[in-house]
C-alpha cells in the first residue's frame, strides 16, 4: 500500500468515526439498522429493539482469518474479468471498511457514500462494478467507478479510473461537474450527517 492509499484509508477510518460519533451526539446512541439474520455484518453490535440491531462501521483487517467477514478483500477478481487495472483509490476506498450507506454532506449538496455492509455485499458491489465499467466501454466513454449516490435519479458520484478524480455524473452519460483531485481530498472535505434533507448534489 502506498503513502497516498494509507493517507486515504487513514481519511476513511477517521470519517466512520467521525459519523458514529455525532450520531452519538444527536441521538445519544449509534445507528440502529433492521437486523437480518440471512444479511449479517461485522457492523453490527446488538439488538436495539426487536427488529432492529445498532451498527458502526468498522475496519476490515488485512490478515486472512478464518471468519470470512473479515478476510482480506481483493479486487483482483474483476481486474482480472475487465483485463483493466482499478485506480489505487478505488481499491483502498472499498476494501478499508465494511459499513451502512453514510449520508453526507460537501459544499455541493448531499451524497450517501456507499460501502459494503459484509463479505456478500462486497461481491455483489464488485458486480456492479463491472456491469458499470463494460457499460462504460461499450458507450466508448472513459472508465469510472462509482462510489456514492445523490438524492437526484440517476446522478452518481465517481472517480475517474485514469487519474483519480472524483466527478459527478448521470448514469450513462460522460461525468460532466468535477468535485476533486483525488478521493482522499473529496473525503476531507465531508461532513457527515445523521438526518437526511433535501439538500442535492447541484448537476
Amino acid at each position: 500500500m502506498t503513502s497516498t492509499n494509507k493517507t486515504l484509508a487513514q481519511s476513511l477510518l477517521a470519517f466512520s468515526k467521525d459519523f458514529s460519533q455525532q450520531h452519538i451526539k444527536q441521538f445519544g446512541h449509534l445507528p440502529t439498522r433492521e437486523h437480518d439474520e440471512q444479511w449479517l455484518s461485522p457492523c453490527e453490535l446488538g439488538p436495539h429493539d426487536d427488529s432492529h440491531h445498532y451498527w458502526q462501521p468498522v475496519a476490515v483487517k488485512t490478515e486472512s482469518v478464518t471468519d470470512e467477514n473479515t478476510e482480506t478483500l481483493s479486487f483482483s477478481n474483476v481486474e482480472s474479468a475487465l483485463d483493466l487495472e482499478l485506480h489505487p483509490d478505488i481499491k483502498t476506498y472499498f476494501t478499508t471498511i465494511f459499513s451502512g450507506e453514510i449520508v453526507a454532506e460537501c459544499s455541493e449538496g448531499q451524497l450517501s457514500l456507499l460501502f459494503a455492509w459484509n463479505r456478500e455485499d462486497f461481491d455483489r458491489l464488485q458486480e456492479n462494478i463491472i456491469g458499470h465499467i463494460l457499460m462504460k466501454q461499450r458507450l466508448k466513454q472513459a472508465e469510472t467507478v462509482f462510489f456514492a449516490v445523490t438524492d437526484e435519479e440517476d446522478m452518481i458520484i465517481s472517480v475517474d479510473n485514469t487519474n483519480g478524480e472524483v466527478w459527478v455524473e448521470r448514469v450513462g452519460c460522460q461525468p460532466h461537474k468535477k468535485l476533486s483531485d483525488s478521493l482522499v481530498s473529496f473525503i476531507g472535505q465531508l461532513t457527515p450527517k445523521s438526518l437526511v434533507t433535501d439538500t442535492k448534489i447541484k448537476s
